[in-house]
């Protein structure tokens, strides 16, 4: 953690919707005119597309079916948290862009699934703001967790989280039902032993609940909307929240223990603009102080 360059870190697994969680924070950037570098976590896949098909496919081979994404073995977590602790100290740090489909391909002139050059962040940014699978990621020997000044958890249960994959991978990817299963049990180990972790070393969690029935995931017929969900938010370290203030403006909210609101889905986004643009303007200040 640093006082001078603030790192902040969106983690939660495949489908569990850090990508709208980053817009919310992206508009309190812009409101708050600060100049953020971005960074996604598909950056730091140690294979491209195809290497990674190959990869898994020798390694199911030898005997091990579970190789994925959510472990260490395929991700460059060592320089993830190098990036975070350089940046904490210096505001400078090296990244690269994961190209993900043909729009992509032609803005940066690769093919999908392939990785841009290793570049410089831009200067002079205010902080550092991260979105991917690993944000509080730790291992016998990495611990990028304690480089990390503000760090979210995004974790919809997990029958939902399953829906909102499932979903995305068909029509985006075209996907089969059965390929999307056969994906979610292959990642079960590291999903337990790498992305549940986590979620205990994270300042805020925010989990969706559905109010409708996900008893089978693999035949809903849509993702149950934010209307029909409540949203669960724990805080790590309650001291100095406001919390009459918050149920004040979230309306239909009430706490269900001392450090968590429960509150309507379809609040999330507002809850996310009150709780963290104070939080981030914190961070500011204590830069501020410290240069």
């Amino acid at each position: 953690m640093s006082l001078k360059n603030p790192v902040i870190a969106i983690t939660g697994s495949s489908g569990a919707g850090t990508t709208s969680v980053t817009k919310s924070f992206q508009h309190i950037f812009r409101r708050e005119k600060l100049n953020a570098a971005i960074i996604e976590g598909d950056s730091f896949h140690r294979y491209n597309r195809q290497e990674m098909r190959e990869t898994m496919a020798a390694r199911s081979l030898a005997g091990d079916p579970h190789f994925s994404h959510f472990g260490p073995e395929a991700n460059l977590l060592a320089e993830l948290a190098e990036l975070f602790r350089e940046y904490g100290e210096t505001g400078r740090g090296r990244s690269r862009h994961y190209i993900h489909d043909a729009a992509e391909a032609e803005h940066y002139g690769a093919p999908p699934g392939t990785f841009t050059e290793w570049r410089d962040l831009p200067e002079n940014t205010d902080l550092l703001f991260y979105e991917g699978l690993h944000g509080a990621a730790q291992t016998d020997t990495i611990d990028i967790a304690r480089h990390v000044d503000l760090c979210i958890g995004v974790v919809p249960i997990i029958n939902l989280e399953w829906i909102q994959k499932l979903h995305r991978d068909k029509a985006h990817r075209g996907y089969s039902t059965e390929a999307v299963m056969d994906t979610i049990l292959r990642r079960m180990p590291d999903y337990v032993n790498y992305i549940c972790p986590q979620f205990s070393r994270t300042h805020v969690n925010f989990q969706r609940v559905p109010t409708v029935d996900t008893s089978n995931p693999f035949i809903a017929q849509d993702i149950p909307s934010a209307d029909e969900s409540m949203l669960i938010i724990r805080f790590a370290h309650p001291k100095g929240i406001d919390f009459p203030y918050l149920l004040s403006m979230l309306h239909d909210s009430f706490m269900s223990r001392p450090n968590i609101i429960v509150c309507p889905g379809g609040k999330m986004g507002l809850a996310m603009q009150i709780i963290f643009t104070p939080m981030i303007l914190q961070l500011m200040d204590k830069k501020r102080r410290a240069r």
